[in-house]
This record gives C-alpha cells, sequence and structure tokens, in this order.
C-alpha cells in the first residue's frame, strides 16, 4: 500500500468525496516524507476544532491529521507516552495520543481500537528503535545528548503536567521513560 492507496482510504472512511482535498493531503505528505518514513495504518477521525472529518495517518516515523489540505498535525512516534479510546455518547469513539510534544484528541474515530492498538505498538517500536541506536544525539547538531536536552524535555513534561495535558500518573511515566 502505497500514501496515495492509504490516504485514500481514510477520506473514503471521512466521507470527504473532494478529490481537491486528497490531491492536497497527499501532496503534504509526500513532500514531508523522511528518508525510510513508510506509511502504516490510516483512519477517519474529526479533532475537536474542526466539523469536518478528516484522515489520521500512522507511519513509520509519526502519527498525522491532515484535513482540507492544511499543514498536517504531526505527533512524532518517539515522543508518544500513552494512547487511549474512550466511547462516548456525544463524540463516539475519543482516541487520546498524549506524547512529550502535547495531548491531542481526536473524536468519532473510525475503527479506534485496531488503530490505536497500531499507534501503540508504531510508537514501542519507534522507541526501541531511538534507546538502540548507538550514541545518543542532540537534535539538529549531531553533538552527544546533554543533561541540558533531559532538562528542557523534562520542563516540558512539567509544563504539559501544570496545563493540564497530563495527569500526574501519566507525567510520572513519562518522566521514567525519560529518565530510563
Amino acid at each position: 500500500m502505497d500514501w496515495t492507496d492509504l490516504i485514500d482510504v481514510a477520506f473514503d472512511a471521512a466521507g470527504n468525496g473532494e478529490d481537491r482535498g486528497r490531491a492536497a493531503a497527499v501532496r503534504t505528505v509526500e513532500a514531508t516524507i523522511a528518508p525510510g518514513e513508510r506509511p502504516v495504518a490510516a483512519t477517519a477521525a474529526r479533532h475537536p476544532d474542526h466539523f469536518r472529518k478528516g484522515a489520521l495517518v500512522l507511519t513509520t516515523h509519526r502519527l498525522l491529521f491532515l484535513k482540507d489540505g492544511k499543514p498536517p498535525l504531526p505527533v512524532p512516534l518517539e515522543a508518544v507516552t500513552e494512547v487511549t479510546v474512550t466511547r462516548t455518547r456525544l463524540n463516539g469513539e475519543v482516541l487520546k495520543v498524549v506524547a512529550l510534544t502535547g495531548a491531542h484528541r481526536f473524536e468519532d474515530v473510525t475503527k479506534a481500537e485496531p488503530f490505536a492498538e497500531r499507534l501503540r505498538e508504531s510508537a514501542r517500536a519507534a522507541r526501541e528503535g531511538a534507546t538502540a541506536a548507538p550514541a545518543a544525539t542532540g537534535p539538529a547538531t549531531g553533538s552527544p545528548a546533554t543533561g541540558a536536552d533531559l532538562l528542557d524535555q523534562l520542563e516540558r513534561l512539567a509544563a504539559l503536567r501544570t496545563a493540564g495535558a497530563l495527569t500526574e500518573e501519566e507525567f510520572t511515566r513519562a518522566k521514567q521513560r525519560l529518565i530510563g
């Protein structure tokens, strides 16, 4: 399955038959593909800030929310700390993704539980791949990771907890993963 097929499946499930939106989504994703990145799964969902459904696309590197040709909402898989699915009468199946970059909520998700399981597996594999790397390096410099990098990540976690995006339990688990 290639990128176009995967996005078509998600947009069909979302009921967005507009070829313009699909084509824009494919162009947006293809323009930002990382070396070695491959599609894994896709489904339809609605972001709480949007009325119409879009496509949730899971790749080997990240989770993307695509809608109407807008820039994708990317969530790096290494940063994902928790994935849960709940069901509400108003919003259907709700997928909550907690990451070091922030918490994300997607509503009315098509086949949420199988998609969440694939997301959990992919995030686990991405974290294991990151920890199996021969030497940890800083963000863009290629220099060895420093205590300052860890401190920055811990401060980001604390800010998410203070903002209410993470519960105390989620914060503790994410902090333990960071520290090792």
